[in-house]
């Protein structure tokens, strides 16, 4: 069963979450914040505390350990998505968004699916940040063509290369991403970042 740990500082949000999570296909189980370092995915709101700054130091620890972090918030402006992405979340899913969008953020985050709530995708449609990186052509056709197969095996197959060519390819693109200050660990954040700069519309995924 998929384990979540929920941080947040409002009990009926925990309670609401916890019966999503309860009735969820297939079902999914709330653990306590003191296990978000081992938890297949957790939720974190940016704002536990009233007045508190932004939580964004927790969220790129947790980013650090390997986890898979959505943040859940009543924030929905842009550049809150978009620095959350950039820090390292695997989504962003806003408050009023409802279950069926956490839900699925769940399942996406654990099976390391890419997962784009209407919030988070209206903030990638309308960003302009100049700095993207230039890839060469045969390193967007393997990161296109990643995002739409199970594995690099069969990206290989489909392209007629060799595994260990494709992962040369998208390791040249996690570089060029994270020496032009945008760093995309995990293919959410490829995906992310191929719609941001125009590779790949919402709608192809």
């Amino acid at each position: 069963m998929i384990k979540v740990a929920v941080v947040d500082d409002h009990p009926v949000v925990i309670a609401g979450v916890r019966a999503w999570c309860a009735s969820a296909d297939p079902p999914i189980e709330v653990v306590p914040p003191a296990e978000a370092d081992t938890a297949d995915v957790v939720l974190l709101d940016l704002q536990l505390e009233a007045g508190a700054p932004l939580a964004f130091e927790e969220l790129q620890r947790l980013a650090g350990l390997g986890r898979q972090v959505i943040v859940y918030t009543m924030r929905t402006d842009r550049q809150t998505a978009l620095a959350c992405l950039d820090i390292g979340a695997h989504t962003f899913v806003t408050k009023a968004e409802g279950e069926h969008h956490l839900v699925t953020a769940i399942h996406a985050a654990a099976d390391n699916r890419p997962y784009t709530p209407p919030t988070l995708s209206g903030a990638l449609a309308t960003d302009t940040d100049p700095g993207r990186p230039r890839l060469a052509p045969r390193e967007v056709d393997v990161l296109l063509e990643w995002f739409h197969c199970e594995s690099k095996e069969m990206v290989a197959r489909k392209l007629y290369l060799s595994v260990r060519t494709v992962n040369c390819y998208l390791d040249r693109v996690r570089i060029k991403y994270a020496n032009a200050g945008r760093d995309a660990r995990t293919k959410a954040a490829l995906v992310a970042r191929a719609i941001q700069d125009g590779l790949v519309d919402v709608n192809d995924l």
